[in-house]
């Protein structure tokens, strides 16, 4: 990639990049963010789908970035070259002190912006004090020789054009909201050099201070209570009143993010399911969801640890979750079951997650003081001679003779109903205190619905 930088580094001009058949658009953290910019301000999906096929054919030419916009000419289908534009705003002067001002106070920053690395979490950072680094919804306008009046296929491969020169140089990102890498290098240079000498004076006149004040005050530090590096004891117990509260927990997002599309004009890898990938992204932004709502309950500290799935019951889980029907053959395949094995298993899942489960596939003999406790609660249950005929047929089973009813004893007490379903045991519902309370729900109506996809095991 040939690159022509002018003497003040206010605009850069690459030359046409190659087209880009059978790879994607952007590898980096800073490229994938600027596409998915793009793709949150576009009203148009097929504006962008064009524009992605102009782009991979190399039909986008130099492309010149300077502070607040970039252009390039752009080859259409007929042969005809229009100029695009794409405009970003600018960051004022004062946001862009503030954002040096965060940067210098980072010591991790400032050693990796003048290493001319960009670190992901400079963006959030930046977020902290007001600066929004990449750009949000609305925030990239398009011009075009088109004269279309929102992003047309030719600004829209003008943008995936740029989402690769930002894998090369992330540092793009910055000269388009206004600052050249080697004036903001220079920038933090100084800044850094300041900060640095005005710690040294608070240093010496903190010594001279020490030397000269009384010695029945006191100090604490790493070298003892007289240390060199240490503050007046009294001050350090004055301020500890003055230490803002920690701010309250974020509310969690309505609902999880959207899975990134894969629609791409490159067939996927041989092996490779498109449909497959979308459905486990989604999957994976409701359960971090999920998580992140639980980890902000007042009392999660208390919850009880949850083991890890194993992968037959993760197998079931996914089959069990919105959407996971259609990848049910692979997901019987996967998970070593039958599919009438893998309908059973994803009822009972749907009915009490792992614990449904592990009642509908494991055997166990509970200990002689829980069944004791289990044959009590039986009896307990009814009147006496109202209780129906139950016949224990081990491992902590009781069947109702001929009449296609089950209780299956869980390890956590609880009883679980079931059904006979065409010559298999199947689960009727979820699980009760109440023996009889299940058992009821086993003789309910057969054609009560098991509960919707996602719950409770999701």
């Amino acid at each position: 990639m040939s690159n022509g930088t002018e003497p003040d580094g206010t605009e850069r001009t690459f030359a046409a990049l190659p087209p880009a058949r059978g790879r994607g658009f952007a590898a980096t953290w800073w490229g994938q963010a600027w596409l998915k910019a793009l793709e949150d301000t576009a009203l148009d999906g097929e504006q962008l789908k064009k524009g992605r096929r102009t782009a991979r054919e190399g039909a986008v030419g130099a492309v010149s970035v300077r502070p607040g916009r970039i252009t390039a000419v752009v080859q259409d289908r007929d042969g005809t070259a229009l100029r695009s534009d794409v405009l970003l705003q600018r960051l004022s002067d004062e946001e862009w002190d503030r954002f040096l001002d965060m940067a210098v106070d980072r010591a991790g920053h400032i050693a990796a912006l003048l290493d001319r690395e960009m670190p992901p979490h400079l963006v959030e950072d930046a977020a902290d004090v007001g600066i929004e680094l990449l750009p949000g919804i609305g925030d990239l306008d398009a011009e075009c020789g088109c004269e279309a009046w929102d992003h047309c296929p030719h600004s829209a491969a003008l943008c995936y054009q740029v989402a690769r020169l930002l894998d090369q140089d992330p540092f793009l990102l910055l000269l388009m909201r206004g600052r050249s890498e080697r004036g903001l290098l220079d920038e933090l240079q100084v800044r850094s050099a300041a900060r640095a000498a005005r710690t040294r004076r608070r240093a010496e006149d903190d010594g001279a201070g020490r030397a000269e004040g009384p010695a029945s005050v006191g100090r604490v530090g790493p070298d003892g209570p007289d240390g060199p590096d240490g503050v007046r004891a009294v001050a350090a117990f004055a301020a500890a009143g003055l230490v803002p509260p920690p701010p309250a927990p974020p509310e969690p997002p309505d609902g999880p993010g959207r899975p990134p599309a894969l629609d791409t004009e490159a067939a996927p890898p041989a092996g490779i399911d498109a449909g497959a990938l979308e459905f486990l992204a989604a999957d994976a932004a409701a359960r971090a969801l999920r998580l992140l709502a639980g980890a902000l309950e007042p009392d999660h500290h208390l919850a009880p640890y949850e083991a890890e799935p194993t992968t037959g019951q993760d197998g079931v889980r996914l089959a069990a979750a919105s959407g996971g029907e259609r990848f049910a053959a692979r997901l019987a395949t996967g998970t070593g079951r039958a599919r009438a094995e893998l309908d059973l298993a994803v009822r009972a899942w749907r009915y009490g997650g792992a614990a449904a489960l592990a009642v509908l596939e494991e055997e166990w003999t509970p200990e002689p003081e829980a069944l004791a406790r289990a044959v009590a609660a039986l009896d307990a249950a009814w009147e006496d001679g109202e209780r129906p005929g139950l016949r224990s047929v081990g491992q902590g089973r009781w069947t109702v003779p001929g009449a296609g009813g089950q209780l299956r004893y869980g390890r956590d007490g609880r009883w679980w109903p079931y059904r006979k379903e065409r010559s298999r045991w199947a689960p009727a519902g979820p699980a009760d205190h109440d023996p009889a309370a299940a058992l009821a729900e086993a003789f309910a109506p057969e054609g009560a619905a098991p509960p919707p996809s996602g719950t409770p095991g999701g």
